[in-house]
């Protein structure tokens, strides 16, 4: 049996995961990382395996082996209800915890940017590979939206804005486009000359796919030397960010008061100037009373602060835990 007055936290991204072990008065015991959780991939049983490895080494750095009293999930890909119940079921199953609970893991940045004491209110904006929101509102309201896609309606992300440049690029190339420095710059930095080059090279996956996010980075630093096709697509990504906000706050009832903006996510949290700046602009002109901040704390905290809400957290455990993360 697990020792009383200790919890479990995931926070289970699309690149990695990560697994904490904290007690009710703020300790951390235990960390461990690992690869990325894709259950639309390869099932929900399967990812679950997965974090087996992790959660076993986290709980061996205290000498337990469970089960804890609370495990929070926060994860990747539960986009949906029905999602929800699926992945809390398999979860419950593996006997880590008496109790689980399961969200999407925008919520963990949410619970990352918020303060320990009073009504959790207040709205996040992730930018990372994808993008997504979420947002809870006075007496347990929440917002958020589907986040699948594009069917469900999303533009935006790392692997969204590399596809965007590439897009641009090959189109300037052939003559369909307007000129941009990205038909130049993206081949140069997997070391070729022309985006003819390039395209072959990850059509027939001489350049694996996964090396697409490094694109991102390439894109905003185009777009800082002034080029206009890169400049555009920045905009069009602050535009979409501030509209998800902006919609959870009309949504929430929140535009009339002040709010939290948490923003976060390797886009986000790069503070890239024009992407920045262009955010709290847009924030300031459409939702006023919004008070943004980018947190760069790992999700894995809001996850572990949350287990520390469920399982019954000691006075002065949240600032204690946000003290080893400091």
């Amino acid at each position: 049996m697990g020792l009383t007055g200790t919890a479990l936290a995931i926070d289970a991204g699309n690149s990695k995961t990560d697994v904490a072990l904290v007690t009710t008065d703020g300790r951390l015991l235990g960390t461990a990382r690992g690869g990325g959780f894709q259950p639309s991939v390869v099932g929900a049983g399967r990812a679950v395996d997965a974090l087996a490895p992790l959660v076993d080494a986290t709980l061996a750095q205290a000498a337990l082996t469970g089960p804890v009293d609370h495990l929070s999930a926060f994860l990747a890909n539960a986009d949906l209800p029905a999602e929800e119940t699926v992945l809390t079921t398999e979860l419950t199953g593996r006997g880590w915890a008496r109790t689980v609970s399961v969200r999407n893991d925008t919520f963990a940045l949410l619970r990352a940017g918020l303060p320990d004491d009073g009504e959790p209110v207040g709205v996040a904006v992730v930018c990372g590979a994808g993008i997504n929101c979420a947002g809870l509102g006075h007496h347990g309201a929440t917002a958020r939206f589907p986040s699948v896609g594009r069917i469900s309606g999303d533009w935006g992300g790392g692997s969204h804005l590399a596809d965007e440049a590439l897009w641009s690029a090959a189109r300037a190339a052939d003559g369909r486009g307007d000129p941009t420095d990205l038909a130049r710059v993206l081949p140069a930095h997997f070391g070729l000359t022309t985006m003819g080059e390039l395209i072959e090279a990850l059509h027939l996956q001489g350049i694996p796919d996964h090396r697409r996010h490094e694109l991102a980075p390439v894109l905003f630093a185009v777009a800082a030397a002034g080029d206009p096709m890169a400049r555009a697509i920045v905009a069009r990504q602050a535009e979409e960010i501030v509209l998800m906000a902006t919609v959870a706050l009309q949504r929430l009832d929140l535009l009339a008061e002040p709010t939290p903006v948490v923003l976060g996510g390797g886009v986000l949290a790069a503070r890239h100037p024009l992407l920045h700046d262009r955010v709290l602009h847009l924030l300031s002109e459409r939702a006023p009373k919004a008070v943004p901040q980018v947190v760069t704390a790992p999700p894995v905290l809001g996850a572990a602060l949350d287990a520390l809400d469920r399982a019954g957290a000691e006075p002065g455990a949240a600032a204690r835990l946000r003290g080893a993360w400091a």
